[in-house]
């Protein structure tokens, strides 16, 4: 199920889109104003994809996108009836995956959409850097200091997921479906304990390390 978030202040074009998106591996959340966007992405687990107006009713949509780029990975689609081209570098440079103008054909919004999911499923080599630590994912490789250390796949896909959404609580049931992909129904949560304490384990990552325990909703990685 991806879960798109649209932050739209014009609630006929909001409902629109969300009408002319409908399909069973999608779910919404609807916003109008950087508030509302703000409450969203502080208590869900993060989105698959954001589709964000710029002029909003309480500032500017380019600090919510700033905001979402320096906390996570989140594809994000402009919708805006700012048509300058210096509007639509602007977006770009700070991250914008597409930048649509008002008025817009929905046949083109969900090419559009549906171009910015695959890219963001693709592998891509990106380098964290938290501390001693450092992650490079794509090489498998992850270090504490000059200390390698070796990490199952399944810790591996653990600790990059948690990463790729620093600052973020993971729900429990969010990560079983994430990590394991195949039989996710026949996996219990004692399964993920038991992962993330060997991954805790392995990073030493001890008391109140980057790796921590949301209790009664989930992990989060603090960076």
């Amino acid at each position: 199920m991806k879960r798109i978030l649209i932050v739209e202040d014009d609630k006929g074009l909001r409902e629109g889109i969300e009408l002319a998106l409908k399909r069973e591996d999608f779910s919404f959340v609807l916003c109008e104003s950087i508030a509302g966007a703000r409450d969203a992405l502080s208590v869900r687990e993060g989105f698959d994809l954001i589709l964000l107006d710029l002029n909003l009713p309480d500032g500017s949509g380019y600090e919510l996108l700033k905001e979402i780029k320096n906390k996570g990975n989140e594809p994000v689609i402009i919708l805006t009836a700012n048509d300058l081209e210096m509007d639509e570098v602007r977006g770009l440079e700070l991250g914008a995956e597409d930048y649509i103008t008002k008025p817009f054909s929905l046949m083109v919004l969900r090419a559009r959409i549906d171009k910015a999911l695959k890219n963001a499923g693709k592998e891509e080599n990106r380098i964290y850097r938290f501390e001693d630590f450092y992650f490079s994912f794509e090489d498998m490789q992850v270090k504490k200091g000059d200390e390698e250390i070796i990490l199952s796949k399944t810790e591996l896909k653990l600790l990059q997921f948690l990463v790729e959404n620093k600052n973020r609580i993971l729900t429990r049931d969010r990560l079983i479906d994430k990590i394991w992909t195949e039989g996710a129904e026949y996996v219990d949560e004692n399964a993920l304990s038991v992962t993330v304490n060997r991954l805790r384990g392995k990073l030493h990552e001890n008391g109140e390390g980057h790796l921590q325990t949301v209790y009664g909703k989930g992990y989060v990685w603090k960076a």
